[in-house]
């Protein structure tokens, strides 16, 4: 099984076949380069990769996959804590990456710097590694601790980009475009091995702005809520993505107004899908097939989702009944790493693993995830209520850009439902509690709305909400 199948020649070799951030460069001259980094890494036990939107980046990814070196990203905002825990934790012995960047984050670290120069070439060719070797070691956000890795074998990855490319039809004809963290699934995985596996061209925008996936002139584009929410609001940016064949939304829940205002500007429904770091993408909608706004889809090929109570039992796809949402299928990961106790957690007796997050399944399969059970599922008063749906109904406000909902500690209901909401324009809480309970039942009305500028949100545009709890 070759994981990087487009490097190997047959798709054909632009000059500009991968361009990141206003740089390109050719399948050709990414291969000689990566095999000299590979050539300097054989061996090691983790090389880990500062990871810019740059071309020195992907080089050096490329060359711990063709090393067979498990590759570590890490973000390049990192603070010193996060950034010394995943260099230890990992083992990783080398840093890679652009030079002067490289050179002054190694140094700090005391970890020897490798820069990789684009100049350099070598016609060496290595051994495919076997499939069950580990591809990536990827950072999970460290909710209850520190960051945990999770460990991805290279047989994951294919399956995964192969099952996607199933689902949305990606084919080597397709230009790819977005300007996602290459520290993430979405922005790495996706969105560089993708396209080296599935031959397509990669324009990489460096920065995701409504500006640049205009000029792209792509046909499949990436893209978080955050990033699709700025684009609706830029009518011009948004008409120039009429051409495009496929919009992909991930990594957070899609508003449904930004969904419908994308499917009347673009003309295009996007697609929404769903996945973790240790389970690649699971589930997503398919290019041809329904588009549902506020639902990710159906499994992809070769995964099965289930829905179970807290105690275990199973809960009917009614579309309507909360459970946690449990996985499995040939994208898992195979644990993290050195985290016994963690691995035992993840999965189920049966094999199962637990995603954490709460979803509903329809009759017909379509899944809808409500969100984190920690977080996302409020005990208010004997009754669960989805924080999502309470979001949901509260963007349907004219006067409201944003909201996230979560439950506050309440002596007398268990938990309390509380908004944060961005406005746009005059509007109170009370206005905003008494529109919630015209469209839902009463009991989910929020019982505070708190006004703010802002939601706290990390890189890939996620609400953070314990954050706004301890505020």
């Amino acid at each position: 099984m070759n994981l990087l199948t487009a490097l190997q020649g047959g798709h054909g070799d632009a000059a500009d076949a991968l361009r990141i951030d206003g740089r390109a460069v050719s399948r050709e001259r990414l291969l000689g380069a990566a095999g000299t980094v590979a050539a300097r890494v054989a061996g090691a036990k983790a090389l880990a990769v500062l990871a810019r939107p740059s071309v020195e980046s992907v080089t050096a990814v490329v060359g711990g996959l063709l090393a067979g070196v498990p590759v570590v990203p890490l973000p390049p905002d990192a603070g010193p804590l996060e950034r010394s825990h995943i260099l230890r934790d990992s083992g990783a012995e080398l840093l890679a990456g652009e030079g002067p960047a490289v050179k002054d984050t190694a140094s700090e670290d005391g970890i020897e710097a490798l820069p990789v120069d684009l100049g350099e070439t070598s016609a060496d060719r290595f051994p495919e590694p076997a499939p069950e070797r580990a591809a990536f070691v990827l950072y999970t956000s460290g909710t209850t601790g520190p960051p945990k890795g999770a460990i991805l074998s290279r047989r994951a990855v294919a399956a995964d980009l192969d099952a996607l490319a199933d689902a949305w039809a990606w084919t080597p004809e397709d230009t790819l475009v977005h300007g996602l963290p290459l520290f993430h699934v979405h922005g790495l995985v996706l969105g560089v091995l993708g396209a080296l596996r599935s031959g397509c061209r990669l324009v990489h925008t460096g920065r995701p702005t409504p500006a640049a996936y205009a000029e792209a002139a792509g046909t499949l584009y990436f893209g978080v809520p955050t990033v699709w929410s700025r684009i609706a609001a830029d009518e011009a940016a948004a008409r120039a993505l009429s051409g495009a064949r496929l919009l992909v939304s991930g990594s957070a829940p899609l508003p449904v107004p930004v969904f419908d205002k994308l499917a009347t500007l673009t003309g295009h429904q996007p697609v929404e899908r769903y996945g973790m770091t240790e389970t690649l993408i699971t589930v997503s909608t398919r290019a041809d097939g329904e588009r549902r706004p506020g639902s990710v889809g159906l499994p992809v090929a070769g995964t099965e989702t289930r829905l179970v109570t807290e105690d275990g039992r199973p809960v009917p796809a009614d579309g309507e009944s909360l459970g946690d949402l449990q996985v499995r299928g040939p994208s898992m990961f195979d644990g993290y790493l050195g985290n016994p106790a963690a691995n035992a957690d993840a999965f189920t007796a049966d094999g199962w693993f637990r995603t954490g997050d709460v979803a509903t399944i329809s009759p017909d399969g379509f899944h809808r995830i409500v969100g984190r059970g920690s977080v996302d599922v409020i005990k208010s008063g004997g009754f669960k209520i989805g924080a999502g749906e309470v979001e949901a109904a509260l963007r349907d406000h004219p006067a409201v850009v944003d909201a996230a909902v979560v439950g506050a500690p309440d002596t007398d209901l268990g938990q309390a439902v509380v908004a944060f909401v961005i406005p746009d324009g005059p509007v109170t809480g009370d206005e905003l509690a008494a529109f919630v309970a015209q469209r839902l039942s009463v009991h989910k009305r929020p019982r505070r709305v708190v006004l703010v500028e802002e939601l706290p949100r990390n890189a890939m545009g996620k609400v953070l909400k314990k954050r706004l709890l301890e505020g």
